[in-house]
Protein backbone atom coordinates (compact mmCIF):
# COMPACT_ATOMS: atom_id res chain seq x y z
CA UNK A 1 0.00 0.00 0.00
CA UNK A 2 1.69 3.57 -1.16
CA UNK A 3 2.17 5.74 1.60
CA UNK A 4 0.23 8.80 1.74
CA UNK A 5 2.39 12.23 1.21
CA UNK A 6 2.65 14.24 4.63
CA UNK A 7 0.71 17.48 3.93
CA UNK A 8 2.68 20.64 4.75
CA UNK A 9 3.03 22.46 7.74
CA UNK A 10 1.15 25.32 7.66
CA UNK A 11 2.72 28.60 9.69
CA UNK A 12 -0.50 30.19 11.41
CA UNK A 13 1.00 33.39 12.26
CA UNK A 14 4.32 35.39 12.02
CA UNK A 15 4.73 34.72 15.97
CA UNK A 16 4.80 30.81 15.12
CA UNK A 17 7.52 31.16 12.70
CA UNK A 18 9.49 32.93 14.83
CA UNK A 19 9.45 30.58 18.01
CA UNK A 20 10.31 28.18 15.60
CA UNK A 21 13.47 29.50 14.65
CA UNK A 22 13.96 30.73 18.15
CA UNK A 23 13.48 34.17 17.59
CA UNK A 24 12.04 37.25 19.25
CA UNK A 25 8.42 37.57 18.49
CA UNK A 26 7.75 40.44 15.97
CA UNK A 27 6.67 44.09 16.45
CA UNK A 28 4.00 44.18 14.13
CA UNK A 29 1.94 40.72 13.90
CA UNK A 30 0.97 41.09 10.32
CA UNK A 31 4.90 42.24 8.90
CA UNK A 32 8.51 40.96 9.70
CA UNK A 33 11.99 41.19 8.43
CA UNK A 34 14.61 39.14 9.46
CA UNK A 35 17.93 39.66 8.85
CA UNK A 36 20.05 36.31 8.69
CA UNK A 37 23.23 37.05 9.87
CA UNK A 38 26.13 34.16 9.32
CA UNK A 39 23.51 31.63 8.95
CA UNK A 40 22.98 32.43 12.84
CA UNK A 41 19.46 31.59 12.16
CA UNK A 42 18.86 27.77 12.14
CA UNK A 43 16.70 26.75 9.19
CA UNK A 44 17.09 23.32 9.69
CA UNK A 45 14.50 24.20 12.32
CA UNK A 46 11.59 24.61 9.40
CA UNK A 47 8.94 21.78 8.69
CA UNK A 48 10.30 19.33 5.34
CA UNK A 49 7.26 21.39 3.38
CA UNK A 50 5.44 24.10 4.83
CA UNK A 51 2.73 27.09 3.61
CA UNK A 52 1.95 30.63 5.68
CA UNK A 53 -0.76 33.07 4.23
CA UNK A 54 2.26 35.96 3.74
CA UNK A 55 3.85 37.62 0.73
CA UNK A 56 7.71 36.34 1.05
CA UNK A 57 10.59 38.04 -0.36
CA UNK A 58 13.75 36.60 0.10
CA UNK A 59 17.46 38.50 -0.62
CA UNK A 60 20.05 35.47 -0.70
CA UNK A 61 23.86 36.16 -0.48
CA UNK A 62 24.61 33.06 -2.06
CA UNK A 63 22.52 33.04 -4.79
CA UNK A 64 24.57 33.34 -7.66
CA UNK A 65 24.98 31.87 -11.47
CA UNK A 66 26.36 32.47 -14.99
CA UNK A 67 23.71 33.93 -17.47
CA UNK A 68 25.53 33.06 -20.94
CA UNK A 69 25.84 36.98 -22.79
CA UNK A 70 26.59 37.18 -26.92
CA UNK A 71 29.95 34.68 -26.79
CA UNK A 72 30.39 35.06 -23.48
CA UNK A 73 28.89 35.00 -19.78
CA UNK A 74 27.46 37.70 -17.89
CA UNK A 75 28.33 36.75 -14.19
CA UNK A 76 25.82 37.41 -11.15
CA UNK A 77 27.68 36.36 -8.04
CA UNK A 78 26.01 38.85 -5.88
CA UNK A 79 23.12 37.11 -4.69
CA UNK A 80 19.85 37.16 -5.72
CA UNK A 81 15.92 37.28 -5.23
CA UNK A 82 13.04 34.80 -4.52
CA UNK A 83 9.09 35.26 -4.14
CA UNK A 84 6.25 33.73 -2.76
CA UNK A 85 2.79 34.35 -2.83
CA UNK A 86 0.37 33.67 0.23
CA UNK A 87 -0.40 29.80 0.52
CA UNK A 88 1.80 28.13 -1.46
CA UNK A 89 4.20 25.16 -0.34
CA UNK A 90 7.97 25.93 0.50
CA UNK A 91 10.67 22.95 0.42
CA UNK A 92 13.02 22.70 3.13
CA UNK A 93 16.30 22.34 0.98
CA UNK A 94 19.73 21.02 1.35
CA UNK A 95 20.84 22.32 5.07
CA UNK A 96 24.37 22.79 3.78
CA UNK A 97 23.07 25.69 2.04
CA UNK A 98 24.55 29.45 2.72
CA UNK A 99 21.02 31.32 3.68
CA UNK A 100 22.69 34.84 4.89
CA UNK A 101 19.90 37.52 4.21
CA UNK A 102 17.38 38.86 4.50
CA UNK A 103 13.56 37.71 4.60
CA UNK A 104 10.48 39.99 4.28
CA UNK A 105 7.10 38.76 5.06
CA UNK A 106 4.00 40.70 4.97
CA UNK A 107 0.41 39.43 5.01
CA UNK A 108 -2.03 40.75 2.46
CA UNK A 109 -4.03 42.68 5.41
CA UNK A 110 -1.11 44.96 5.71
CA UNK A 111 -1.82 45.96 2.33
CA UNK A 112 -5.46 46.55 2.85
CA UNK A 113 -6.56 50.23 2.11
CA UNK A 114 -3.39 50.47 -0.28
CA UNK A 115 -3.50 50.36 -3.80
CA UNK A 116 -1.17 48.17 -3.61
CA UNK A 117 -3.49 45.49 -2.41
CA UNK A 118 -4.56 45.28 -5.62
CA UNK A 119 -1.67 45.99 -7.80
CA UNK A 120 0.65 43.21 -6.16
CA UNK A 121 -0.82 40.82 -8.05
CA UNK A 122 0.27 42.51 -11.54
CA UNK A 123 3.72 41.53 -10.06
CA UNK A 124 4.19 37.88 -11.88
CA UNK A 125 7.47 36.65 -9.88
CA UNK A 126 5.54 35.86 -6.93
CA UNK A 127 4.77 32.75 -9.15
CA UNK A 128 8.01 31.95 -10.36
CA UNK A 129 9.59 29.04 -9.72
CA UNK A 130 13.43 28.96 -7.86
CA UNK A 131 15.12 28.22 -10.73
CA UNK A 132 13.46 31.77 -11.79
CA UNK A 133 15.04 33.56 -9.39
CA UNK A 134 15.87 36.73 -9.65
CA UNK A 135 20.78 37.34 -9.87
CA UNK A 136 21.56 40.66 -9.02
CA UNK A 137 24.98 42.73 -10.09
CA UNK A 138 26.55 43.96 -7.61
CA UNK A 139 25.27 47.79 -8.11
CA UNK A 140 21.48 45.46 -8.02
CA UNK A 141 22.67 44.39 -4.97
CA UNK A 142 23.49 47.68 -3.34
CA UNK A 143 19.91 49.03 -4.39
CA UNK A 144 18.13 46.43 -2.81
CA UNK A 145 19.96 45.67 0.34
CA UNK A 146 19.49 49.19 1.30
CA UNK A 147 15.64 49.31 0.54
CA UNK A 148 15.74 45.87 3.00
CA UNK A 149 17.63 47.79 5.81
CA UNK A 150 15.44 50.69 5.42
CA UNK A 151 12.58 48.79 6.25
CA UNK A 152 14.37 47.41 9.40
CA UNK A 153 15.24 50.49 10.56
CA UNK A 154 11.56 51.92 9.98
CA UNK A 155 10.03 48.85 11.55
CA UNK A 156 12.55 48.93 14.72
CA UNK A 157 12.74 52.52 15.12
CA UNK A 158 10.24 54.56 14.22
CA UNK A 159 6.94 53.16 15.30
CA UNK A 160 4.58 56.20 14.83
CA UNK A 161 1.25 57.17 12.98
CA UNK A 162 3.19 57.16 9.73
CA UNK A 163 5.44 53.78 9.60
CA UNK A 164 2.58 52.23 7.85
CA UNK A 165 2.49 54.37 5.14
CA UNK A 166 6.10 54.75 4.87
CA UNK A 167 6.74 51.07 5.09
CA UNK A 168 4.09 50.36 2.25
CA UNK A 169 5.90 52.84 0.20
CA UNK A 170 9.28 50.89 1.09
CA UNK A 171 7.64 47.56 0.12
CA UNK A 172 6.52 48.96 -3.57
CA UNK A 173 9.91 50.04 -4.33
CA UNK A 174 11.30 47.31 -3.49
CA UNK A 175 8.48 45.50 -5.88
CA UNK A 176 9.20 47.93 -8.74
CA UNK A 177 12.98 47.91 -8.27
CA UNK A 178 12.46 43.75 -9.10
CA UNK A 179 10.46 44.15 -11.81
CA UNK A 180 12.95 46.82 -13.31
CA UNK A 181 15.89 44.03 -12.88
CA UNK A 182 13.83 40.98 -14.00
CA UNK A 183 13.44 43.11 -17.47
CA UNK A 184 17.36 42.87 -17.42
CA UNK A 185 17.49 39.65 -16.83
CA UNK A 186 15.20 38.80 -19.54
CA UNK A 187 17.18 40.76 -21.76
CA UNK A 188 20.83 39.14 -20.68
CA UNK A 189 18.64 35.77 -21.06
CA UNK A 190 17.80 36.51 -24.68
CA UNK A 191 19.69 33.61 -26.34
CA UNK A 192 17.73 31.38 -24.22
CA UNK A 193 14.63 32.97 -24.07
CA UNK A 194 15.03 33.03 -27.87
CA UNK A 195 15.66 29.24 -27.59
CA UNK A 196 12.54 28.95 -25.53
CA UNK A 197 10.73 30.31 -27.99
CA UNK A 198 11.65 28.62 -30.78
CA UNK A 199 10.85 25.40 -28.51
CA UNK A 200 7.50 26.47 -27.66
CA UNK A 201 6.61 27.06 -31.68
CA UNK A 202 7.80 23.19 -32.08
CA UNK A 203 5.23 22.08 -29.24
CA UNK A 204 2.64 23.87 -30.48
CA UNK A 205 2.94 23.12 -34.50
CA UNK A 206 3.67 19.42 -32.76
CA UNK A 207 0.34 19.50 -30.98
CA UNK A 208 -1.85 20.79 -34.06
CA UNK A 209 -0.08 18.51 -36.82
CA UNK A 210 -0.49 15.40 -34.40
CA UNK A 211 -4.07 16.23 -33.53
CA UNK A 212 -3.54 16.34 -30.17
CA UNK A 213 -6.08 19.33 -29.77
CA UNK A 214 -8.78 16.36 -30.96
CA UNK A 215 -8.32 14.56 -27.90
CA UNK A 216 -7.13 16.74 -25.34
CA UNK A 217 -8.41 20.21 -26.00
CA UNK A 218 -6.95 23.80 -26.76
CA UNK A 219 -3.43 23.44 -25.24
CA UNK A 220 -3.48 25.45 -21.67
CA UNK A 221 -0.10 27.56 -20.50
CA UNK A 222 0.34 24.94 -17.82
CA UNK A 223 0.39 22.13 -20.68
CA UNK A 224 3.38 24.48 -22.38
CA UNK A 225 4.92 25.12 -19.22
CA UNK A 226 5.30 22.15 -18.30
CA UNK A 227 6.95 20.72 -21.29
CA UNK A 228 9.28 23.78 -21.26
CA UNK A 229 10.14 23.29 -17.40
CA UNK A 230 9.26 26.99 -16.90
CA UNK A 231 6.64 28.16 -14.19
CA UNK A 232 3.43 29.34 -16.32
CA UNK A 233 3.77 33.26 -15.12
CA UNK A 234 8.12 32.89 -16.13
CA UNK A 235 6.95 31.65 -19.82
CA UNK A 236 4.19 34.42 -19.79
CA UNK A 237 6.57 37.22 -18.79
CA UNK A 238 8.83 35.88 -20.74
CA UNK A 239 6.94 36.03 -23.92
CA UNK A 240 6.05 39.26 -23.28
CA UNK A 241 9.45 40.96 -22.97
CA UNK A 242 10.40 39.19 -26.45
CA UNK A 243 6.74 39.30 -28.44
CA UNK A 244 5.02 41.70 -26.59
CA UNK A 245 2.12 38.82 -26.03
CA UNK A 246 1.27 37.22 -22.67
CA UNK A 247 1.08 32.57 -23.41
CA UNK A 248 -2.36 32.79 -23.64
CA UNK A 249 -2.50 35.46 -26.68
CA UNK A 250 0.32 33.28 -28.08
CA UNK A 251 -1.82 30.41 -28.32
CA UNK A 252 -4.73 32.07 -29.68
CA UNK A 253 -2.52 33.51 -32.02
CA UNK A 254 -1.36 29.92 -33.25
CA UNK A 255 -4.45 29.04 -33.11
CA UNK A 256 -5.81 31.11 -35.96
CA UNK A 257 -2.93 30.89 -37.63
CA UNK A 258 -3.87 27.05 -38.09
CA UNK A 259 -7.23 28.29 -38.43
CA UNK A 260 -6.47 30.26 -41.89
CA UNK A 261 -4.32 27.51 -43.10
CA UNK A 262 -7.40 25.13 -42.57
CA UNK A 263 -10.39 27.36 -44.06
CA UNK A 264 -8.34 28.46 -47.07
CA UNK A 265 -6.78 25.43 -48.21
CA UNK A 266 -8.89 22.44 -47.23
CA UNK A 267 -12.93 21.80 -47.54
CA UNK A 268 -13.89 20.92 -44.09
CA UNK A 269 -16.97 22.97 -42.93
CA UNK A 270 -16.10 25.51 -39.94
CA UNK A 271 -17.85 23.53 -37.93
CA UNK A 272 -15.24 20.48 -38.29
CA UNK A 273 -12.12 23.03 -38.05
CA UNK A 274 -13.36 24.35 -34.52
CA UNK A 275 -13.63 20.68 -33.87
CA UNK A 276 -10.28 19.61 -34.64
CA UNK A 277 -8.48 22.68 -32.94
CA UNK A 278 -10.30 21.61 -30.06
CA UNK A 279 -13.46 23.73 -29.52
CA UNK A 280 -16.17 22.52 -27.89
CA UNK A 281 -18.49 24.80 -29.61
CA UNK A 282 -18.45 26.46 -32.56
CA UNK A 283 -19.79 29.58 -30.89
CA UNK A 284 -16.56 30.20 -29.06
CA UNK A 285 -14.16 29.52 -32.19
CA UNK A 286 -16.35 32.55 -34.63
CA UNK A 287 -16.61 34.79 -31.29
CA UNK A 288 -12.05 33.79 -31.11
CA UNK A 289 -11.84 33.92 -34.80
CA UNK A 290 -13.62 37.28 -35.29
CA UNK A 291 -11.77 39.30 -32.26
CA UNK A 292 -8.65 38.31 -34.28
CA UNK A 293 -9.16 39.40 -37.26
CA UNK A 294 -12.15 41.27 -37.63
CA UNK A 295 -13.86 38.46 -40.00
CA UNK A 296 -16.25 35.28 -39.25
CA UNK A 297 -14.98 32.13 -40.73
CA UNK A 298 -17.31 32.26 -43.04
CA UNK A 299 -16.29 35.34 -44.16
CA UNK A 300 -12.79 35.18 -44.38
CA UNK A 301 -13.38 32.17 -46.34
CA UNK A 302 -15.64 33.93 -48.97
CA UNK A 303 -12.45 36.03 -49.57
CA UNK A 304 -10.89 33.00 -51.33
CA UNK A 305 -13.40 32.62 -53.49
Amino acid sequence: MKKEDKAPHRFQSLTEMHRLLGMPKPLHPLISLVENKDNKIDLRRFPSSFTHGFYKVSYKKSLSGKLKYGQGFYDFDEGGLLFKAPNQVSANGETNNDHTGFTLLFHPEFLAGYPLAKRIKQYGFFSYSVNEALHLSEKERIIIVSVFKSIQEELQDRIDDFSHDIVISQIETLLNYSNRFYKRQFITRKAMSNDLLQKLEEILEAYFNDEKSLMQGIPTVQFLADHLNVSPGYLSDMLRSLTGQNAQQHIHGKLIEKAKEKISTTSLTISEIAYQLGFEHLSSFTKLFKAKTNLSPVAYRQTFN
